[in-house]
């Protein structure tokens, strides 16, 4: 049965570009986000005048970013829309391109995320209401006590946390659009300082500025444009939701988490355990372990000892994070979930050189904004 995804002949990534991320300087949000557009459009083979609309997925820079970015292209008439869901932003900026082009309203739709390190400001510290505790709405506390639980109901113990650092840390290391360069061992994981509770420094994501950006193409017009097929990967689905009431405490974010991830694969018509690559948001140590379980790449329960025997590593069993994840490729909200896509790209190409996974056909990308909404994406390797 076909899906809304697979209207206009399908819909493709066609060109992927980054700004590498780094940590916050006075580098101009325009300088990052032209250098990732460039990159994208030169890695298609397109114009930019070929660009019929935009989605600007950003955080912390201001109204209208887009625009004043984009017009340094050339004023082209462009559809330009912002799109803001926390971490999840350019995931959502990315999946209005996919509808657009599925929904046949455009043919080339460029989806960019870029930002700066903002203020952090939340809409749920602005709500009018009182909390028991002053720390009710930071998302490291909330993690933390996940943290606890999750060793204490899966006999695991603090190891099994900072092995998921050691593993992306290392994995960032190779990656030349990575915000931290440097392998990092158990020891030095384990030493560096207490954030809260069982998470350390080097188990917390860091935030910085960063650009990413990817060019989104219908199949229809694949081969009027003139692109390379054998390097456009396919979007087979696109699945996205929002938190539902919780029993119990951090239940409502492994929830949303599943749902989402089982709705992008019944789209896709593929099983967790096909995919060959996850690229999924590991803010703190612990989601890597949560989160594949409750996707489904492992069993539940199994999250620690699937990373232990190497089945999360690249050319293991699913490499989940190749990139490095948030916690080592790093975290700038606006541009993480189309780094995600890039990633995936690059690996599905063949092109992820130092890091390549073998034999990588299926991969999806999967981000959560603030631990109340939740998307997914699978993409497929060209056709050969």
């Amino acid at each position: 049965m076909s899906s809304w995804i697979d209207g206009n002949g399908g819909v493709y990534v066609a060109g992927i570009g980054l700004h590498p991320y780094q940590f916050p300087n006075d580098t101009p949000y325009t300088h990052l986000g032209l250098t990732a557009v460039r990159a994208a459009l030169a890695d298609a083979g397109l114009r930019f005048d070929q660009v019929q609309s935009a989605y600007v997925g950003t955080t912390s820079i201001g109204m209208a970013a887009g625009r004043v970015m984009l017009r340094h292209l050339g004023s082209t008439g462009l559809a330009v829309t912002q799109v803001e869901n926390a971490s999840a932003s350019g995931s959502f900026a990315f999946r209005q391109a996919c509808q657009e082009v599925a929904g046949g309203i455009s043919d080339v739709v460029l989806a960019i995320g870029v930002d700066k390190h903002g203020d952090g400001r939340r809409a749920a510290n602005k709500d009018g209401l009182e909390r028991l505790s002053d720390t009710a709405t930071i998302p490291a506390v909330k993690f933390a006590m996940m943290a606890r639980r999750y060793l204490r109901e899966r006999g695991a113990d603090i190891h099994s946390l900072a092995a998921v650092a050691v593993k992306n840390h290392g994995n960032a290391a190779r990656n030349p659009f990575a915000q931290f360069r440097k392998p990092r061992t158990l020891e030095q994981v384990l030493a560096s300082p207490k954030v809260v509770g069982d998470l350390t420094v080097q188990q917390c994501c860091p935030r910085g500025d960063g650009a990413a950006a990817v060019l989104v193409v219908s199949g229809q017009a694949l081969r009027r444009l003139g692109l390379d097929a054998g390097r456009c990967v396919r979007v087979l689905a696109s699945s996205a939701n929002s938190e539902r009431d919780e029993s119990e405490y951090g239940d409502g974010a492994l929830e949303l988490v599943k749902a989402s991830a089982r709705s992008a694969c019944e789209q896709a018509a593929v099983s967790p355990t096909d995919l060959d690559l996850l690229e999924l948001h590991d803010a703190f140590s612990v989601e890597e372990l949560l989160y594949s379980e409750a996707i489904g790449v492992c069993e539940p329960g199994e999250g620690a000892a699937y990373l232990a025997r190497g089945s999360s590593a690249i050319n293991g069993r699913c490499a989940i994070n190749a990139s490095g994840g948030l916690i080592g490729m790093g975290h700038p909200l606006g541009p993480t979930g189309i780094g995600q896509i890039a990633e995936l790209t690059r690996q599905l190409r063949g092109e992820a050189s130092g890091r390549q996974h073998e034999r990588a056909r299926l991969g999806m990308a999967h981000m959560i904004g603030l631990g109340s909404v939740a998307i997914a994406h699978v993409l497929a390797a060209p056709a050969r």
